[in-house]
Formats: C-alpha cells, structure tokens, sequence
C-alpha cells in the first residue's frame, strides 16, 4: 500500500500505562502519526472533531460508556475505520456487530501472546484498516433503516455468470457449503448463514482468527442461527443442521468418511500467512466434495480462498463470492474474481438467498 501521508491514529484507552505504552510503539513506526488519545468514550467524543484522526485504536471496557455505545454514537457521526484493542471478552463481538473492523488481544505472555507479537499484528490490522469501508449495522426488520443496501429477492445486477456446474446440486446429504473469510467477516458470515434452516446441508467455516475468539465466536452463531454451530474437533461428521468452524490456530479440511465427509483439524504451518487458511478448506472441498459444494468467498485483505475458490470451480462447484460493494475490504473476493473463481458476485445480503436456492430449499 502506498501512502503519501502518515496515517493518524487516536488511542481510547483507560489504563494510563497500556495507553503510554501503545502511543510510545506506535508513534515510532513512520506509518502512523499519534494525533492524540482518550482516556474513555467522553474524552473521545469531544476530541474526535477537533483531531480528525483517520482510524482508532479503542479499548470495549472503560468506565462509564463502553466501547460499544461509543461506536454506535460514534460511526454513523464519524465513519472511520476502528481496530479494537481488547482483552479476550465476548462482547469483542458486540463491538465489531457495532461496526469496528477488526480486533487485537491485548499482549498477554502467560498465553504466549508477546508485546512484540501483538504491535506486529496491531500495525498489520492498522494498515488494513487504512483501505477498508466502514459499513454500519444493518437493521434486518427494516431494510429502510440504513446499513448495507437491500436489494429484491431477483438476480443481482452486478452478476458475472461465466458457467454453471454439470451436475445439478440439491438438498443431498452429500453438499457441503464451504464458507471463507477475513476481515469484517464475522458480521458478513452471520448475515449470511442466520437465516439458513435447520436442515440445511452441512457448513464449514474458516474465518482468520486467532485461537480462544473462534470458540466464542462460534457460541455466538449458535445463539442466533437455526442450525448448530460449533467449533470444530478432528473427525467431526459433517451432517445436515450443522456449521463446523475451523479452531484459530489450527487447519481444517474436509476428508472422506465413508459415504459421508468429515473434518481433520490439525496443526500445520501457516498457508497464505494464515492459519486456519481458507484455501486449506477449499482445496479439501474442491478434492473430495467437488460437484456437491458450494463454495462463498467474503470479504477479507489478500488473496487467501482465490486459488482455492477455482481448485472449486475447475471441480464442478458452485462458487459465490461477495460483491466490491458491501465487502469491508474487497481483496479476497476480488483476487477470485479476477482469476474466474467466480460464478456469481453478489451484494452480501442476496448471498444466503443465492445458497439457498442452490440446494433447492426455498
């Protein structure tokens, strides 16, 4: 990425010495300019307009309002992209439903998380940050509420259709959806799969993220979908009803298990500098399921899933990826878009529907 200017940075932050620590880090990277800091989310709001900073950097608990009414007040105001800063904490999902783009532990050396560990993943997030689209929450019951733009329930203007599958899919115990994505993907994924029902065709789910936030993540779609969603284990059966999530830190593929699929989930070494990898889940599909999958690339930086969205697609699959539009960061589907990973391109909110009709459950 090429910039011409330093990217300005506020901290929100109420511990005084994770505050100076984190201001003193950043401010030696000539990336990004320290234009100021909050103590908590009535600080920030008072300083925003005056120090007009490109993104934050924002810690969820802080006395009086939290972070997560801060960035309801705060985005449909000031649209600026927003890293969290947290300790391992369920609402970390509460705040990126809220808007933020993505989220950083804080450095922790009992779990091996380093402070050297964590400013490299902080600039790293930052940087993406820096090309994303803010996109506010949608409001499901109100498509005239704002949020990501509804669209009708008819084909998608913006569809690239280069070559249907042979083999016609259906609602068989063999399909098997296979879903990827990175950054601003958690809200992406759920805004795909919560309306899926409850006898919908096996799903597997790698988003990048680190270990210990995917458990709580998948909690979370299991709390709000109509199908089970767990975390995965090495031979889970894949099985009608279920969503399976690759574990952070860990490689999951789909293996053959009699007439049926299974996962492995096992450690490996990072693939496209991730670990759980999309392209590791796709090119498992591509191989065992081909014709019977589904393939939905998100949004997400880098081209992580684009080889293996056409290793798909070459194999019979029906492949969906998300449209430039409604991505927080077009990189993911966009790499598959341009290689012919594609079938259809479509606006986030029309992707469940268009995995729907693929297995015949409308």
């Amino acid at each position: 990425m090429i910039m011409d200017h330093k990217l300005k940075l506020m901290v929100v932050d109420d511990s005084p010495l994770f505050r100076t620590w984190l201001i003193r880090s950043l401010s030696e990277d000539d990336r990004f300019q320290v234009v100021g800091y909050a103590v908590n989310a009535l600080d920030a709001q008072e300083k925003i307009p005056l120090l007009q900073p490109d993104m934050l950097t924002l810690d969820i608990e802080m006395p009086g309002m939290s972070g997560i009414d801060f960035l309801k007040q705060l985005l449909p105001v000031h649209p600026i992209p927003v890293i969290l800063v947290s300790s391992l904490n369920l609402r970390v999902f509460d705040a990126l439903e809220a808007g933020a783009v993505d989220f950083v532990r804080k450095p922790d050396e009992a779990n091996g998380l380093s402070k050297e560990i964590f400013l490299s993943m902080l600039r790293s997030k930052l940087m993406v940050a820096a090309a994303s689209h803010v996109h506010l929450p949608s409001v499901p019951a109100d498509p005239q509420a704002g949020g990501i733009r509804k669209v009708s329930s008819l084909p998608p203007a913006r569809n690239t259709f280069l070559q249907k599958p042979k083999i016609p899919l259906g609602a068989s115990p063999e399909t098997v959806i296979a879903i990827g994505a990175s950054t601003g993907g958690t809200e992406a994924i759920l805004e795909v799969v919560k309306n899926f029902p409850a006898d919908t065709p096996g799903v597997v789910i790698t988003q990048h993220m680190p270990a210990g936030f995917t458990a709580m993540y998948a909690e979370r779609l299991n709390r709000i979908c109509k199908m089970e969603v767990r975390e995965a284990k090495n031979g889970d059966r894949i099985r009608k009803g279920l969503m399976l999530l690759a574990p952070g830190g860990l490689q999951m593929r789909v293996v053959p298990l009699g007439n049926s699929y299974a996962v492995s989930v096992q450690e490996g070494e990072k693939v496209n500098g991730h670990r759980p990898s999309v392209d590791v889940l796709f090119d498992s599909v591509a191989l065992h399921v081909r014709e019977h999958a589904i393939g939905v690339l998100l949004t997400g930086m880098g081209a992580d899933g684009a080889a293996g969205l056409l290793r798909m697609r070459k194999n019979g699959a029906y492949t969906i990826g998300q449209d430039k539009n409604s991505c927080v960061v077009y990189g993911m589907p966009m790499e598959a878009h341009k290689i012919g990973a594609v079938c259809q391109q479509c606006p986030l909110n029309t992707i469940g529907q268009t995995v729907l009709a693929r297995v015949s459950l409308r």
